[in-house]
């Protein structure tokens, strides 16, 4: 066998199991970079904390106030609660005006302008008018004002757990100092009282 020949079997037999080898890692490489482009594995418990911003909208959406109860925020429960039973108030009692004051525009409107209740006698038809829309208007008011106060106990539930995972130890530091800064005024350098704030994370 010619010395070229063998040397040319050599260096294949050398080369073959590299080349086989380099094939069997191909695979891992990709497999290792489609893992980097995927992002990093989140743990349960970091995925348990992100799923806490909306269950607690759901909650509050569902029940008012459900939402700060899970989220440890129980003083809020009176003020939702308050507002809430201040707009039912205000509807029941613009409710009932509006409904008197109808009654009496649509009397007079059915007899010649003669007052029905002797406690509206002196009012005019167009005062009456004027005073039953004010009170339909205040009933409105008091829905859109309910629909608000649910709105923002939503988002007030989402928000307070959204922070739930902020650190709020006391390393965190905000410092307020009187300072000295130089100005340029009128072709020369002027010191002007200022406030430095440095904030320590």
């Amino acid at each position: 066998m010619p010395v070229r020949a063998f040397i040319l079997i050599i260096v294949m037999m050398l080369a073959l199991p590299a080349w086989a080898q380099r094939k069997k890692e191909a695979p891992s490489l990709k497999s290792d970079t489609t893992a980097q482009a995927a992002g990093p594995v989140k743990d349960s418990v970091r995925l348990a904390l992100e799923r806490l911003p909306r269950k607690a909208a759901i909650s509050s959406a569902i029940l008012p106030g459900l939402g700060q109860i899970q989220n440890k925020r129980w003083w809020k429960l009176p003020l939702i609660y308050g507002g809430f039973a201040s707009f039912v108030i205000a509807y029941q009692d613009n409710n009932k005006q509006y409904h008197t004051f109808l009654e009496e525009v649509q009397y007079r409107l059915a007899n010649n302008g003669n007052p029905g209740n002797p406690d509206f006698a002196g009012y005019s038809f167009e005062g009456l008018v004027r005073i039953k829309d004010n009170f339909r208007r205040n009933k409105e008011l008091s829905i859109i004002g309910g629909v608000v106060l649910h709105a923002v106990n939503i988002i007030d539930a989402y928000v307070d757990a959204k922070f739930f995972r902020f650190d709020i130890s006391e390393n965190l530091a905000l410092q307020i100092r009187p300072s000295v800064q130089n100005q340029w005024v009128l072709n020369a350098y002027r010191p002007n009282p200022a406030f430095t704030i440095k904030l320590s994370l």
